[in-house]
C-alpha cells in the first residue's frame, strides 16, 4: 500500500511562521543597526569630539562580541538557552540606550562594548534556535531569510539615518534602533519555550577557562585595530602582541584543528574566518575609494554596499531554492570563492589602474553573491557537525570567527592603509585591496581540507507550536 508523500514544508508555514518573523526580525534590527551607524558616525565623531576613537567605534562590538559568544555558547549547551536570550536581548538595548543618551565619545564607546556583548550573546541563540526547531531541509531557507532581512536595511537605512540626524540629531536614530528590537524581540518571545535544557548527560561543564580565552581575545583584537594610531616602534610591538595574543586565545574558542584546517567543523570554521576577512577588511576603503579617488558623494559612494547586500540576499535566497543534491558543499565553495576574488581583483584593480569607478561597484555586487553563497553553506555545515549538547559551542566558534575574521581583517587593511599614507598616495588603496586578495586565497586550503559531508538527518515531527 502506498503512502502519502509528507507536504512540503515552508519557514513561513503555519508551524514556523512565528519563529521565522522573531529571528528574521532581530536580524534586520542588527543590519539597520550596523548601516545606520555607517551613516551617522561621522556626525558622532564630530559632534563627541571623537575623531580618534573613529575606528574604535566599530571595532569595539565586533571584539566584544567574541566573549559574548562565548558565554551564550556554554550557557545554551548548559540551560537550552531561554534564559541567554532574554539576558543577551538586555545588554544590548542597555548598550543602545547608553549609546543614544552618551554625552561624551568615551561614553559612548561604553555602550558600543555592551551592545556589542549582547549582539553576540543573541547571534549564538539564533543559531542554537535554528537547529532544535528547523529540520535540516530548510536550514538553507532559514539562513537565506536571515539574508534576505538585510535587503529593506540596505536600501533605506543610510537615508532614513540620514535624514533623522539631520531633522532631529544622530541620538534618535538609536532611539528607533531600540524600538525596533525591542518589538523585534517581542515576536521571538514565544518561540524561546523550545529551548529546552539538553538532557542531563549531555549538559556540559562551564568553561571558565575559554571564558576567560575569550576576554583575552577581545583585548588581543583591539590592540591590533589602535596599533595604526600609534609611533612606529609602539606599532611593532602592538601588531606582535596582537597578533601572538589573538592567535594564542582564538584557539581554544574554535574546534580544535581549525588552524591547520583539519576536515570537518574546523575547515569550516577557519573558511569562514578567512572570509570575513578578506571581504569586510576590504568594504570599509570601498566607499572611501570612491569618494577620495573618484570624487564621488557619500550617498553615491553607498552604491556599492547596496548592490552587494542585493546581490547577497538573492544568492543566499537561490541557495535555499537550489538545494544540497544540485549544489553541493565543494561546488557552493568554489562558487562563492571565486565571485568574492572576482569582486576584490576587479577593486584592485580600479584602485591601481584608475578604472572606472563603476567598474568596483559591479565587482561588489559580484562579490555579495559570493557571500550570499558561502555565509549559509558554512552555517549548515556547523549545525550538521555538530549535534544537541555541542551545538552551542559550534555556533559560538562559528560566529567568533566571523567577528574575529572580520576585526583582523579591518585591522590588517588598517595597517596597510596608514602604512603607506594613506588616500594621499597612489599605492594605499592597491595594497590594502592586494593583500585582501592573498587572504581570500588562503580561503582555498580550507575548502580543499572540508573532507566528507554528512548527510541531512530524516526531519523529526516538530515541536513548535502548531506542528
Amino acid at each position: 500500500m502506498s503512502t502519502a508523500a509528507p507536504p512540503r514544508t515552508s519557514i513561513f508555514s503555519g508551524r514556523y511562521a512565528l519563529a521565522t518573523a522573531g529571528m528574521v526580525a532581530i536580524v534586520a534590527v542588527a543590519a539597520f543597526q550596523n548601516l545606520a551607524m555607517t551613516t551617522v558616525m561621522p556626525e558622532i565623531s564630530r559632534d563627541l569630539d571623537g575623531e580618534t576613537l573613529y575606528a574604535l567605534a566599530f571595532a569595539a562590538p565586533l571584539a566584544a562580541g567574541v566573549p559574548g559568544m562565548v558565554l551564550a555558547g556554554t550557557w545554551t549547551d548548559r540551560s537550552g538557552g531561554r534564559v541567554v536570550a532574554w539576558v543577551s536581548a538586555a545588554l544590548f538595548a542597555l548598550g543602545t540606550a547608553v549609546v543614544m543618551t552618551a554625552p561624551t565619545m568615551e561614553v559612548f564607546l561604553a555602550g558600543r562594548l555592551v551592545e556589542g556583548f549582547g549582539a553576540g550573546a543573541i547571534d549564538v541563540v539564533l543559531y542554537v534556535l535554528v537547529a532544535r526547531i528547523f529540520p535540516d531541509e530548510l536550514h538553507g531557507p532559514v539562513f537565506g531569510a536571515f539574508a534576505a532581512a538585510w535587503v529593506v536595511p540596505a536600501l533605506v537605512g543610510p537615508a532614513l539615518a540620514g535624514i533623522v540626524t539631520e531633522v532631529w540629531g544622530w541620538h534618535w536614530v538609536f532611539a528607533g534602533a531600540l524600538a525596533i528590537a525591542v518589538v523585534g524581540f517581542a515576536v521571538l518571545v514565544p518561540t524561546l519555550r523550545h529551548l529546552h535544557p539538553p538532557a542531563a548527560e549531555l549538559r556540559a561543564p562551564w568553561q571558565g577557562a575559554r571564558i576567560g580565552w575569550s576576554v583575552g581575545a577581545a583585548l588581543a583584537i583591539l590592540l591590533l585595530n589602535v596599533a595604526p594610531d600609534l609611533g612606529a616602534w609602539a606599532q611593532v610591538a602592538a601588531v606582535l602582541v596582537g597578533v601572538v595574543g589573538t592567535w594564542a586565545a582564538l584557539r581554544p574558542l574554535v574546534p580544535a584543528g581549525t588552524f591547520r584546517a583539519a576536515p570537518g567543523l574546523p575547515s569550516v570554521v577557519l573558511l569562514r574566518g578567512l572570509v570575513a576577512a578578506s571581504f569586510f577588511g576590504s568594504e570599509a576603503y570601498v566607499p572611501f575609494l570612491l569618494q577620495a579617488k573618484h570624487g564621488l558623494s557619500a550617498s553615491a559612494a553607498g552604491l556599492a554596499l547596496t548592490v552587494a547586500a542585493l546581490s547577497w540576499a538573492g544568492s543566499s535566497w537561490l541557495h535555499g531554492r537550489l538545494g544540497e543534491q544540485r549544489l553541493t558543499a565543494a561546488r557552493t565553495f568554489t562558487v562563492g570563492l571565486g565571485l568574492v576574488l572576482v569582486s576584490l581583483v576587479a577593486a584592485f584593480a580600479v584602485a591601481a589602474f584608475g578604472l572606472p569607478w563603476w567598474l568596483l561597484v559591479v565587482g561588489w555586487f559580484v562579490g555579495g553573491a559570493g557571500m550570499g553563497a558561502i555565509y549559509p553553506r558554512t552555517s549548515m555545515l556547523t549545525l550538521r557537525f555538530s549535534g544537541e549538547g555541542d551545538d552551542g559551542f559550534a555556533s559560538s566558534a562559528l560566529t567568533i570567527a566571523d567577528a574575529a575574521g572580520s576585526v583582523i581583517g579591518l585591522a590588517l587593511t588598517g595597517l596597510l592603509f596608514v602604512g603607506t599614507g594613506g588616500a594621499d598616495t597612489d599605492v594605499a588603496f592597491p595594497l590594502v585591496f592586494g593583500g585582501m586578495i592573498a587572504v581570500a586565497l588562503l580561503a582555498w586550503a580550507a575548502v580543499r581540507r572540508l573532507g566528507a559531508v554528512p548527510p541531512p538527518s530524516a526531519p523529526q515531527p516538530s515541536s513548535v507550536a502548531g506542528g
